[in-house]
């Protein structure tokens, strides 16, 4: 290799680890404010997760998408959001759980659970016909909105009786802490799928292997943080809420609007349906997991499965 060549290899690195490091600092912001607003507001963490943190996490694959969509680039687009999807149950809540059993003590996350299956069902049907428009862009915006009003004002119905702990930062600098989080999730993603996509082409890998592992994997760290963060805090329905709520907002939320400004062609239907099917099995292997509902719990073994789900979806693929 030239003496440019390890240059660039080693700048790749680099945004590799600077990337790594500024998550982590922005990941412990996101779940610090996202828990004081909860608490200001009287909303359950289960529902911030869902909301706020998902939908603060799920920002890289928003530009991501919608940047790819722009340049035609369809294959990035739709993969990343299939992608990010799989490895958010089968690499990040599966770490989590290794590290740390999640308790499942929210009955509601069932209803949640249903609204991330419509929306993955709706996908598979969205895409038979080999493009995403529009219409149907816009039909996976709604529900996201309407689940999401109906899930904080349900929440706050839920909690108005209940006490909840004393806010210990202004609104004001919760929401600044939010949304510099945001931002910094936002650019050190960014650098993260840059190092990783850099040094994957320089091995060879195609596009769309890249797009539904590499740059997937890239955009979900800020999930993996966030989740991590919040299980060693204790906050195990903000740590379910946030995989469970990013999953349907990469759906409702980053496809339908990126459908919106500008629809997606299916290049390759067989392809789509492989990794559409691998969606919907890791998520009702995640459903078993927690089942039942409100006395469950997701178990290191448990983790070891759904980890071992995600390692042989990407050995095919790099096969």
């Amino acid at each position: 290799m030239s003496a440019g060549g390890n240059f660039t290899m080693l700048m790749s690195y680099f945004y590799l680890a600077i990337g790594f490091a500024v998550l982590i600092l922005s990941g412990n912001w996101l779940v610090t404010g996202s828990v004081q607003l909860a608490r200001y507001f009287k909303i359950s963490t289960l529902i911030v997760g869902l909301t706020i943190v998902a939908w603060g996490t799920s920002a890289p694959e928003m530009f991501i998408s919608i940047g790819a969509a722009l340049e035609n680039a369809h294959d990035i687009a739709l993969g990343n959001i299939i992608g990010s999807n799989i490895a958010n149950i089968g690499f990040i809540l599966a770490l989590v759980a290794l590290i740390h059993p999640i308790p499942i003590m929210n009955r509601a996350i069932g209803f949640d659970l249903i609204i991330m299956f419509l929306v993955i069902i709706l996908l598979f049907f969205f895409g038979l016909n080999g493009i995403i428009g529009r219409f149907e862009g816009l039909s996976l915006v709604f529900i996201l909105i309407v689940y999401s009003v109906w899930s904080i004002l349900k929440s706050r119905k839920d909690l108005a009786s209940e006490k909840i702990e004393p806010v210990t930062i202004k609104p004001l600098f919760a929401i600044g802490l939010i949304i510099i989080a945001i931002i910094g999730l936002y650019l050190s993603s960014g650098w993260f799928v840059r190092g990783a996509r850099e040094i994957a082409l320089h091995w060879g890998v195609s596009e769309r292997v890249i797009a539904v592992s590499i740059v997937a994997v890239g955009t979900s760290m800020p999930e993996l943080i966030a989740t991590v963060i919040a299980a060693f805090r204790k906050e195990v329905e903000l740590s379910i809420g946030n995989i469970i709520g990013s999953n349907l907002f990469n759906i409702a939320g980053v496809l339908g609007v990126t459908t919106v400004i500008s629809p997606i062609h299916i290049n390759d239907q067989s392809m789509f349906l492989y990794d559409m099917i691998w969606v919907f099995g890791i998520s009702v292997a995640l459903l078993l997991t927690m089942i039942p509902l409100s006395k469950g719990k997701i178990t290191r073994r448990e983790g070891g499965v759904l980890l071992l789900m995600f390692t042989i979806y990407i050995f095919i693929l790099f096969r």
